[in-house]
């Protein structure tokens, strides 16, 4: 999944303004970087420069780890998927993995239900994604080239995401319409 840029707002806490008046004015540190923030120019061009120097990102080459796993049943089948929840690990996703464990795969979830799109940048495995409503319905599935650009998109809004190996759902049958099971993660009908 290619790198998003992190909201500068949710990056940078805010200082506290003085509070007694006549008293000295509060150390502000993040004064200039706010100011910068209120063009629209200078928030693409500093995004830019936070891109390349890898602000908000982790290390180049290395796959995440230690990310939450969760249960997930595609009829029969038992799926351990990572859990992807945050910005950071959802703009890592499986970038720089060489292999996938059997039945292993990332589960991305979104705060809000919207249009989701995937690429495959630093991605060096082939994936299958499945496009989740939020009661685990699969919306559709996408099969995803290794270290690509293309969009691969949900047909509708979703809230979940899940990549397996690529081919992993067409070999056991599962296919659009058919529900995923996993009580930590999708609302009851």
């Amino acid at each position: 999944m290619g790198m998003q840029l992190l909201s500068a707002a949710r990056i940078m806490p805010q200082a506290p303004a003085a509070r007694v008046t006549g008293a000295k004015p509060a150390f502000r540190p993040f004064a200039r970087i706010r100011e910068v923030f209120r063009s629209p120019a200078r928030v693409l061009a500093t995004a830019l420069l936070c891109v390349s120097a890898g602000v908000g990102a982790q290390s180049p080459g290395v796959p995440q780890q230690g990310l939450p796993r969760t249960e997930l049943t595609a009829g029969m089948h038992r799926i351990t998927a990572e859990v992807a929840a945050d910005h950071t690990s959802r703009a890592t996703g499986l970038m720089h993995r060489r292999s996938l464990a059997p039945n292993h795969g990332m589960l991305f979830v979104f705060q809000e239900k919207s249009p989701q799109c995937f690429w495959m940048r630093n991605t060096l495995i082939p994936l299958s994604i499945a496009f989740l409503d939020d009661d685990g319905r699969i919306v559709n599935i996408e099969d995803m080239a290794p270290m690509t650009e293309n969009s691969h998109c949900s047909k509708e809004p979703v809230r979940f995401a899940l990549e397996m190996e690529q081919g992993w759902f067409q070999r056991r049958g599962v296919s659009a319409g058919d529900r995923l099971g996993g009580r930590e993660v999708f609302k009851p009908r």
